[in-house]
């Protein structure tokens, strides 16, 4: 496949015993599948429609050497013969689909969630509870042992090769900074000593598999670690493990406990591919950049720059499994976009649920959520058209049903219209681009500016109404809340209602979080672009050296926000941690941003009166006053639901979908899901 506008991406890659028809590799994501054997059938189906997808080569999560190194009690692992065969059964299915895949070997040393993990020295890691046991030297033999035989069976099951997880903080990566290897013996030390480990493993595999089979190593460039490696450590290993007899060297950034973003939507698009660009002159075999890579267009420019020979791209696999297929046959403005949300990949994974996706319910279950033709047509309405409604108009008019989608508003997308004006939220905008592009291609009949009601949709004989017309604003009945000072987060984040330089938020939920962020960055543009946010302010501001000058890039810098925009207060009647709910992987980010921009945030606060003085509110019995211009209004929403009492009345068969059904934090993940399943059954 080729498209002349993406010709470097489209371009094969030769790797000697094996040509890759595209630079586009899926790069390593944990579903949970893995973990269990009756969820292998699951995780077959989702490889091989990513195979049929066009992926180049993809990698799969993360599967152990051993029990110690396993991520957590009855985790995934290849260690014996009997394991290969349900391996065997994925691996030719992908081969069928003319799919090519990789095996990735992860050995979670100190990141173990369970007792038995072991690591270079004996240091509890700040993200798990366990203290990992220090190996002896002939223990770390046993462990480099445990990876060779790993990757032999690997062979025997079909795979095309392996990847050596040698980044993100895992095992490897642990023996290869100071700040978690305080051996002094052959294993630790110097670099050399340190870096040991990597290069026997990777010159072992090399003799165990032979020549024709892929090795890539996951190689962690920009720890972001104090007492991470230097520079001059990243390019030595990188030599050393090419002459290893290494096929591929993928590009790791960070540690799982690194405190600055790297995957999350905050983050500008391939904002990390100057890492890689810098890595390149000092090896000859092919080079994989990776992170916030989600769109052809993106990928194309990082190729046509030399940063990279391939791009690795996990979660947009999971939006859109046609991702490549679509890009090569000039159908860009067609694909699912990853918005970097991580609420449904590594939300659930470090929940131990299966990952899927935000805006793809569909990735992780392909075998229980199938979206199939009709077998009788009906007439379907849909009221509104924000993420469930857009989501179950277009999978039922897929499916040949007939569908109308009334919206009340000029445009769709519901409550995404606010979140997109959110700094670091730009990508939502794809979100809607798509389902635009959707409602178009599958037929729905678009209404917009068309407010409907019972007896107009009983009129029309549809046979089913779905029910999706969002949330209403709850009212905290706070005595004056009429002042003038007084606003919504609808008037700011929607209608552009002006806002001064002083602003109490009430309510610290995900949308007081994300009102609070809009005013501390000032007036964003009505219309954001997903491609505007530049990598090397984000680098400034969260305290990164882009020339590498300091050890793990980060050694003695702090981060330099700018100035805020406003002085916001974000309060909460909860006497829990403000943003406690947000999500697991990114609420951090969330919280930090805010503290970096100088917001107040209360907790356990009454809320007395608003007059002319300010905001009167009470904490810890307290009374005091806060001088501000503004007050805006986030204290959760009610679902609208005034449409089912008339419908059911007139006996019309109804569903309530999305925030008419719950309404909690705006959930789009649930919202999606809820849209899509329903379509898929009617």
């Amino acid at each position: 496949m080729t498209d002349s506008r993406y010709p470097n991406l489209f371009r094969p890659l030769d790797l000697g015993h094996v040509t890759l028809p595209n630079r586009v590799l899926m790069g390593s994501m944990h579903t949970g599948l893995e973990d269990r054997v009756w969820n292998w059938p699951k995780l077959t189906a989702y490889f091989v429609e990513r195979a049929k997808g066009g992926a180049g080569l993809m990698v799969t999560g993360g599967i152990a050497p051993n029990r110690r190194g396993s991520l957590a009690p009855l985790a995934s692992k290849l260690t014996n013969r009997w394991e290969v065969m349900r391996h065997r059964k994925m691996t030719d299915a992908v081969h069928e689909a003319d799919g090519r895949i990789c095996m990735q070997i992860l050995h979670a040393g100190r990141y173990a969630y369970h007792p038995f993990s072991v690591a270079p020295s004996a240091i509890q890691s700040p993200i798990t509870p366990f203290k990992p046991k220090a190996l002896t030297a002939k223990g770390i033999e046993g462990q480099i042992r445990d990876f060779v035989r790993c990757a032999k069976l690997a062979q025997k099951a079909g795979y095309d090769g392996v990847e050596v997880m040698g980044s993100e903080g895992y095992f490897i990566n642990q023996f290869l900074v100071p700040r978690t290897n305080k051996r002094d013996d052959e294993w630790g030390g110097s670099f050399d000593d340190r870096m040991r480990i990597a290069v026997e493993i990777v010159r072992r595999t090399r003799e165990a598999v032979g020549d024709d089979f892929i090795i890539i190593y996951r190689l962690s460039m920009l720890d972001m670690l104090e007492d991470g490696n230097a520079w001059d450590e990243v390019v030595a290993l990188g030599q050393a493990i090419e002459q290893a007899g290494v096929s591929i060297i993928n590009t790791g950034i960070g540690w799982h406990e690194t405190r600055i973003p790297t995957i999350a939507t905050t983050v500008p698009r391939a904002a990390y591919t100057w890492v890689t660009r810098k890595f390149r002159d000092a090896v000859s075999v092919p080079l994989v950049t990776t992170n916030r890579i989600n769109m052809p267009h993106t990928a194309e420019d990082v190729l046509a720059r030399g940063d990279a020979d391939m791009v690795s791209m996990a979660r947009p696999f999971l939006a859109d499994p046609e991702w490549v297929n679509k890009a090569g046959a000039d159908r860009a403005d067609e694909i699912n976009t990853c918005i970097a949300c991580n609420q449904a990949c590594l939300d659930h994974v470090f929940q131990n649920k299966v990952a899927s996706c935000l805006v793809n319910p569909r990735a992780g279950h392909e075998t229980d959520l199938v979206i199939e033709p009709a077998t009788a047509k009906k007439k379907i309405a849909v009221v509104g058209a924000g993420p469930a409604g857009l989501a179950a108009a277009t999978t039922a008019a897929e499916r040949g049903h007939d569908v109308v989608l009334f919206e009340g508003m000029d445009r769709i997308g519901g409550q995404f219209n606010m979140a997109q004006r959110i700094p670091g939220k730009e990508e939502f905008v794809e979100t809607l681009r798509y389902f635009g592009k959707r409602i178009e291609t599958t037929g729905v009949d678009l209404r917009l500016n068309t407010r409907v009601d019972a007896d107009q949709l009983a009129g029309e004989g549809f046979d089913e109404v779905l029910v999706a017309a969002g949330v209403v604003p709850r009212d905290p009945k706070i005595p004056g809340q009429d002042h003038p000072s007084v606003l919504g987060y609808i008037d700011v984040l929607l209608r552009n209602k002006p806002v001064g330089r002083r602003v109490a938020v009430i309510g610290a939920g995900g949308i007081g979080f994300d009102v609070s962020e809009f005013l501390v960055h000032g007036e964003p543009p009505e219309t954001p672009d997903p491609d505007q946010p530049r990598p090397e302010d984000f680098f400034h501001q969260w305290g990164v050296d882009m020339e590498m000058t300091r050890r793990g890039g980060v050694d003695g810098l702090k981060p330099e926000f700018e100035q805020p925009a406003r002085e916001v207060w974000l309060l909460q009647r909860k006497t829990s941690k403000p943003g406690k709910g947000l999500g697991k992987t990114t609420g951090w980010i969330h919280r930090t941003s805010l503290k970096h921009f100088g917001v107040n945030m209360l907790a356990g606060v009454s809320y007395e009166r608003i007059d002319d003085e300010g905001l009167h509110i009470r904490i810890d019995d307290k009374p005091q006053v806060l001088d501000v211009d503004n007050i805006v209004i986030c204290a959760g929403q009610l679902p609208q639901r005034e449409l089912m009492e008339g419908l059911e009345a007139a006996g019309v068969t109804t569903h309530l979908i999305g925030g008419a059904n719950v309404a909690a934090e705006l959930d789009a993940k649930r919202a999606i899901d809820e849209g899509t399943r329903l379509a898929a059954r009617l």
